[in-house]
């Protein structure tokens, strides 16, 4: 028989066990079900009906295919939830899975305040939660951390994911409005800064209508594509996940000065932003830069953009 498996994933106190908690006592467990706890917090739970049997993970070699197999065959479960350790990787628990333990969905549970300084110092970490996600939720917001989730467009790092702010007073509502926009337009010259190259990228491929005519200032690496001569592909390298996942993001670009550099050669450009039909593009319209300058740079000090 298959038994859908339920993770929820996130790093410390980003409210896995509360949202666990909220879940249960509104009816998510009514059958047998099976609570692989592999993470203590502060939080713990509570009244969970007597159709929830708690096991702990306390080490992550304890997950093997033989040992949730057992789990199984002495609880006799219809449906798994996983309270998964922060700091273990997803793979370990993807191997561990029996061949019927079909892992239904995937929920990532962080915490608003605490975002920034995860991304920043456990980045790849806080990324393979937020990639491998099917929710997302951002715990405790208030409307300042809300506007900086915002400018931060998370579609490039998940397109398919679902996104929700919770706030402090229990309130919720999704992430995605619309209407964002990363960059001041108003702006004689948008300056891309370096690290937010993938901000640019997505929103102007996702709203290329929003750039017409608006100069951008960036660096980007030169890519000449030999099947196309009148045009140029500049753009710049980019790692989602891992080292496996480097892509490189191009955009279109036409007129005079980027031929005379080489592929994989830094340039500052000036650009002048319109749009255009491509077969690069597939079947939408995306973003045009037509060039105005294109001189010579240092490569950024961080030459790969991460998400």
């Amino acid at each position: 028989m298959e038994l859908p498996v339920y993770l929820f994933q996130g790093l410390l106190d980003g409210g896995k066990t509360t949202f666990i908690n909220s879940i249960v006592q509104d009816g998510f467990a009514d059958s047998a079900t099976l609570l692989l706890r592999c993470e203590q917090g502060d939080a713990e739970y509570e009244d969970l009906p007597a159709s929830v049997t708690v096991v702990d993970i306390e080490d992550e070699d304890d997950l093997t295919v033989a040992k949730l197999k057992a789990l199984e065959k002495k609880h006799k479960p219809k449906q798994i939830l996983v309270e998964y350790n922060g700091m273990w990787s997803l793979a370990k628990l993807e191997g561990a899975l029996p061949s019927n333990w079909i892992l239904y969905q995937i929920i990532t549970l962080v915490e608003s305040a605490t975002f920034e300084t995860y991304a920043k110092n456990l980045g790849q970490i806080m990324m393979e939660k937020l990639v491998s996600a099917d929710m997302i939720v951002f715990n405790r917001c208030t409307p300042e951390l809300a506007a900086s989730l915002r400018r931060r467009n998370l579609k490039m790092v998940n397109r398919r994911a679902t996104v929700y702010l919770e706030y402090e007073d229990g309130s919720s509502e999704d992430y995605y409005t619309g209407d964002e926009c990363p960059f001041d337009l108003d702006q004689d010259v948008i300056e891309i800064p370096d690290d937010d190259f993938g901000i640019f990228y997505v929103d102007s491929m996702d709203h290329p209508q929003r750039y017409v005519g608006k100069t951008v200032h960036l660096k980007l690496v030169v890519c000449h594509v030999a099947k196309y001569p009148d045009i140029e592909v500049p753009g710049r390298f980019s790692m989602q996940c891992c080292e496996n996942d480097i892509t490189f993001l191009g955009m279109i670009a036409q007129g005079d000065g980027m031929k005379r550099y080489e592929t994989r050669q830094w340039v500052e450009v000036t650009a002048v932003m319109d749009t255009v039909s491509h077969p690069l593009y597939g079947d939408s319209v995306g973003p045009l830069l037509k060039l105005v300058s294109v001189t010579p740079c240092e490569k950024p000090a961080e030459e790969v953009v991460t998400f």
